[in-house]
């Protein structure tokens, strides 16, 4: 089973996207333990602060070393884990090889940054790795986390109802995944294409092999170019 811990100073944001569909089914099934922990519940100081302002100046509130020393410190004294994950855009891109990765680790520890960021001790003292889901500013690393997990506990095994789902999802094989359909076979002149319905499953193959090719080619030419 994997366990993810995640750190945020926000944790009602986790409440919806973890309570349904797969990531719910999983929790349920024991294929994950997902956990979420407060910041604001390893202050000291009676206003529970969790955020400051920045040495030297400047816009926006950064996120205290404390509160987050020691809340990493309580959940390292219960187990150890594989990765100390902090999200920000300045990480590494999340894809589907980090995704599969992670999938095969036993404990993650995620860090949902808020505000400004946190004090660059955290970064230094603690996280082992650090993950971005693009080139782009969000309000905090709660959502970045909540992709990550989506993207990880989807490859665990007996998750999907097909063993095989997982396996050719888009980028799996570093293609795009090919057109697929389903009923009706024709939708107001639209058929589906013929070799699909032929039963010839050797020739289906070779023509989703195809397809996600040449679907790569177009829309998504540098993947074609990292393969090479």
């Amino acid at each position: 089973m994997l366990r993810i811990d995640i750190l945020t100073c926000v944790p009602a944001l986790f409440a919806g996207p973890f309570s349904h569909s797969i990531l719910k089914r999983a929790q349920e099934k024991g294929l994950v333990q997902i956990a979420i922990h407060d910041l604001r519940d390893f202050t000291t100081d009676r206003h529970q602060q969790v955020d400051d302002y920045p040495f030297g100046g400047g816009a926006g509130m950064v996120l205290k070393v404390e509160p987050i020393a020691a809340a990493i410190r309580h959940l390292q004294s219960q187990r150890p884990y594989d990765r100390l994950i902090y999200l920000t855009p300045e990480g590494r891109h999340l894809d589907q090889h980090l995704a599969n990765e992670l999938s095969l680790c036993q404990n993650l520890l995620l860090l949902a940054g808020h505000y400004k960021g946190v004090d660059q001790r955290v970064r230094d003292l603690f996280i082992t790795h650090e993950v971005s889901i693009g080139d782009y500013v969000l309000s905090g690393g709660e959502l970045p986390a909540m992709v990550l997990v989506d993207a990880v506990v989807r490859l665990l095994p007996g998750v999907l109802g097909d063993e095989t789902s997982a396996l050719t999802d888009s980028f799996q094989d570093g293609l795009l995944e090919p057109p697929i359909y389903t009923r009706p076979a024709d939708f107001e002149g639209h058929r589906v294409p013929d070799i699909l319905l032929s039963g010839h499953f050797a020739q289906i193959d070779r023509w989703r092999d195809e397809q996600a090719y040449e679907k790569t080619r177009r829309l998504r030419p540098d993947l074609l170019a990292d393969a090479d």
